[in-house]
């Protein structure tokens, strides 16, 4: 009797834990940022990556172009998926391409750009992720597209695709 009990206390805590452990597969756990367009994109300053000198990202922005910040750095693959992407986007005369380099070293940096190509009118340096964090970022790549009322229209997470690029264009083509 106490090993048919046994037996069967074995059996139904097995059973629950497979139930339990195979509902768990389908159970999507993605985290998802709160939507943060339309909301002012914070004030702050950067060193410049060839410059050294400490710049303040309002004076980037540009009244007739469309601004874009775009979170990369050397050691991230999917930065260098989507650079091709990016180097479309500079040769647009409407965008105003600002790079901002993530937690990586100068070094590094310059070597990336000079063997990629640059896309961006001006490189700043996010050495310790602060800037990315408090913009609204959590990896890299990112990249957020900012009108010249210094709004946040949209945030890409991920690399920038061919949708994403035309999508953008988009944007830029809508500015007078």
């Amino acid at each position: 009797m106490k090993k048919n009990f046994t037996f069967i206390l074995l059996l139904v805590f097995f059973s629950l834990s497979f139930i339990i452990l195979y509902l768990s597969l389908n159970k999507v756990e993605t985290y998802v940022p709160k939507k943060i367009t339309n909301k002012n994109i914070i004030k702050f300053s950067a060193q410049d990556l060839f410059s050294n000198q400490e710049v303040d990202f309002n004076n980037l922005v540009v009244k007739d172009k469309l601004t874009i910040i775009n979170i990369w750095a050397s050691w991230c693959q999917p930065c260098r998926n989507e650079h091709p992407f990016l180097m479309k986007l500079a040769d647009n005369k409407k965008i105003n391409l600002i790079g901002l380099s993530y937690k990586d070293n100068n070094k590094n940096s310059k070597k990336f750009l000079d063997e990629y190509g640059n896309p961006f009118s001006k490189v700043l340096v996010d050495k310790d992720g602060l800037i990315s964090i408090n913009i609204g970022a959590y990896g890299v790549p990112e990249t957020y597209i900012i009108n010249a009322d210094k709004k946040i229209l949209k945030k890409y997470i991920g690399p920038i695709k061919k949708e994403n690029y035309f999508e953008i264009i988009g944007h830029a083509n809508e500015i007078n």
